[in-house]
């Protein structure tokens, strides 16, 4: 198995990844013209909650870069990582129930933030 520390490292890269993933969603989504069909204070909301979850994996990142051995070495750490996890597996399990299982693309999201839930686990043990 790989080195905690280094676990911790491949963690703060995929959130890095998912930092810049949610920077582009302006020009990925075409959000200019597919948000104009909210009304203005949705597509507010919209924008500021994409912006506050950047930042969040922006601050996961730091942390499992930062703070290794505290996040292998103490309880608050592990409480941590614990958090982290269960914030991918969840967003996993969203996936599929927003998204359902029909699209090929949909089910390799669902597997990636899987992914992220073991990355962010796997320290703990």
């Amino acid at each position: 198995m790989l080195a905690p520390k280094l676990i911790l490292s491949i963690g703060g890269v995929y959130n890095l990844g998912f930092v810049v993933f949610h920077l582009l969603f302006w020009k990925i989504f075409r959000w200019k013209e597919d948000l104009a069909s909210l009304t203005h204070v949705n597509r507010l909301i919209m924008q500021i909650l994409n912006l506050r979850l950047t930042y969040v994996f922006l601050g996961m990142a730091y942390v499992l870069f930062r703070f290794q051995s505290e996040l292998i070495g103490t309880k608050l750490g592990q409480t941590l990582l614990i958090a982290f996890s269960i914030f991918w597996l969840m967003r996993a399990v969203e996936q599929v129930i927003f998204f359902g299982l029909e699209n090929k693309v949909s089910n390799g999201i669902a597997v990636l933030f899987f992914i992220g839930g073991v990355i962010h686990l796997l320290p703990v043990f």
